[in-house]
């Protein structure tokens, strides 16, 4: 058995470029290197967008390591035993959030050491996927945000995301129906409420938006909130039967199952680093696929894309504006993944491809 022989963290500030709101002007990357007792190393990170990233880096640089060091370097065998050791410190959230630091590393040099990106350690089942324009876009002006959906559609994508969730629900009908006039009918457009409303709130919104004709609604309600979301998609169903997706902050495996075996997600969208990195995501996306539920993984597309290529089922990668690590300028080399006329392909490289500069921003 190869066994951990050293691990450590570090802490880099990213700052975005368009902020997603006033009080997130930057992303907070916890980058992570693992050595084997065989030799090989790997690099990792964890993520959390501006609030978080000292309670995770803590995790990593102080429980994590005392636990992992000297224990199988296979993330099979190691996931669940430190998730259980970390469980008095919470079942999900920060723990599985800073889980994941560990698990991309133990992947990456796994992939290393056979010479290969991970895309081809678990199996690669496809050359590209399809990815979709999203944006942060609630506070924009209407002006900026048409702007925006035509950027996507002169970058080719066959599908968007835009926000919804204003105080007054006849702004959000007014540019939700602006985009679909700037995008035209053939593509996809989704919403994301960010939980922003109540259930008979949701009720109502998701009908008037339909007239639009969207694809989903995204976390309508608070996202821990499963009674909610299982009445609201009874109303949907004898309604406008617009689909419910949700998963960005869902974080075990086992919390997915109720959403999903208890009909309150038609969409499910695990963010791989929230739920403890690729090993748990994989099981997620084996059960959302034997359920015959939608899976579209949320954010992070230099990360999740890779991941895409390699599942049963055809899934969208995010893509939000000017917001892929690449584009922040986060990492040292290229990007691992090249995403044009929406869609994403590999670009050759070993591991993961990602790791980070040492800038503290």
């Amino acid at each position: 058995m190869t066994t951990i022989s050293s691990f450590d963290a570090r802490l880099i500030r990213v700052p975005l470029t368009r902020p997603w709101a006033a009080d997130v002007t930057s992303v907070g990357v916890v980058a992570t290197h693992v050595m084997r007792a065989d030799g090989a190393e790997g690099w990792g990170f964890s993520w959390t967008p501006q609030i978080g990233a000292e309670a995770v880096l803590a995790l990593l640089q102080q429980d994590i390591p005392a636990f992992a060091v000297g224990r199988s370097a296979d993330p099979a065998e190691i996931w669940p035993e430190l998730w259980r050791h970390l469980h008095e410190a919470g079942g999900g959230g920060l723990t599985t959030i800073a889980i994941a630091g560990l698990d991309l590393a133990l992947w990456d040099a796994a992939a290393r050491a056979a010479g290969a990106p991970v895309s081809t350690l678990i199996g690669r089942r496809r050359e590209s996927v399809r990815s979709y324009g999203s944006g942060i876009n609630l506070h924009y002006e209407l002006d900026d945000l048409l702007a925006q959906a035509r950027r996507w559609v002169d970058a080719g994508f066959g599908a968007v995301k835009m926000k919804v969730g204003s105080p007054d629900l006849a702004r959000d009908v007014e540019r939700v129906a602006a985009v679909r006039d700037v995008i035209g009918p053939d593509r996809a457009l989704m919403v994301d409420a960010n939980q922003r409303w109540d259930l008979d709130r949701a009720t109502t919104a998701v009908e008037a938006l339909a007239a639009s004709g969207i694809a989903w609604i995204e976390e309508p309600l608070r996202a821990d909130d499963l009674a909610g979301h299982i009445e609201l998609a009874r109303r949907l169903r004898a309604g406008s039967g617009v689909p419910i997706a949700l998963g960005e902050n869902v974080h075990t495996r086992y919390r997915f199952d109720d959403f999903v075996r208890s009909g309150a997600a038609q969409v499910v969208q695990p963010n791989i680093v929230r739920v403890g990195g690729i090993t748990p995501f994989l099981e997620i996306a084996g059960d959302a696929h034997a359920a015959g539920v939608d899976l579209h993984p949320h954010l992070l597309p230099e990360l999740s894309g890779q991941l895409a290529l390699t599942l049963p089922q055809e899934v969208l990668v995010e893509d939000i504006e000017d917001a892929a690590f690449g584009a922040l300028g986060a990492l040292e080399g290229p990007s691992p993944v090249a995403i044009a006329d929406g869609t994403l392909t590999e670009v050759p490289h070993e591991g993961l491809g990602l790791r980070f500069t040492h800038r503290k921003d």
